[in-house]
């Protein structure tokens, strides 16, 4: 089964090419302002790629995604993963767009206590998780050396453990890295000027 993966398309999503695959992935932020135009744009481009599964876990950017009467207009080829998962041919999916801060964007959450209760739904058996922000210390570095990612999170990942990692969030950090049998994948496709920097990654499983 082949994994396509991206993150921080920002409304551009049309100029990047899409590879051949059986999943396709999107992490969050694929709008820039959240607006129903841009959000509508995203999902009718989204639902028209030939992968056969499509699952999109929003990011920060992404306010249509909050409101619970635009869920209704979520195409039925989506799976829109707001602190749940789904299983695909025996393989446990599970999402989460919630990012720490109190600076009113999409899905911010109060570090600590507040976002914890989001982690603490992953459930057991979860083999590829999909989150807007970075854990805390990985793949999470801004320009000026702050690292960024959730902590509670980075102590959720000790007790699931999945086999990957998928976020974006900080488009600084794009890349991947290997830790304690976990790999993490920051699909942020746009650079901190928000240029195309960056191709979707490919995983098989």
């Amino acid at each position: 089964m082949r994994l396509i993966c991206l993150a921080d398309t920002h409304n551009r999503h049309n100029e990047i090419p899409i590879p051949k695959g059986d999943i396709l992935i999107h992490a969050g932020d694929c709008t820039d302002g959240g607006t129903r135009n841009e959000s509508e744009s995203f999902l009718k481009w989204f639902s028209s790629q030939p992968h056969k599964y499509k699952i999109l876990v929003p990011g920060n950017h992404d306010f249509y995604f909050e409101k619970p009467e635009n869920l209704k207009n979520i195409p039925e080829n989506i799976e829109l993963l707001l602190d749940r998962g789904i299983e695909i041919e025996g393989i446990k999916f599970w999402g989460s767009p919630v990012t720490p801060g109190l600076d009113n964007w999409a899905f911010n959450r109060e570090r600590g206590k507040a976002i914890k209760k989001h982690w603490d739904l992953i459930p057991d058996g979860t083999k590829i998780l999909i989150t807007h922000t970075p854990p805390f210390g990985i793949l999470d570095e801004i320009g000026s050396g702050i690292h960024l990612g959730c902590e509670e999170l980075t102590k959720a990942l000790r007790v699931v453990e999945p086999t990957y990692h998928l976020f974006g969030h900080i488009h600084h950090a794009s890349g991947s890295t290997s830790r304690s049998d976990i790999k993490y994948f920051n699909l942020s496709i746009m650079d901190e000027r928000l240029r195309i920097m960056h191709s979707p990654i490919i995983i098989d499983l």
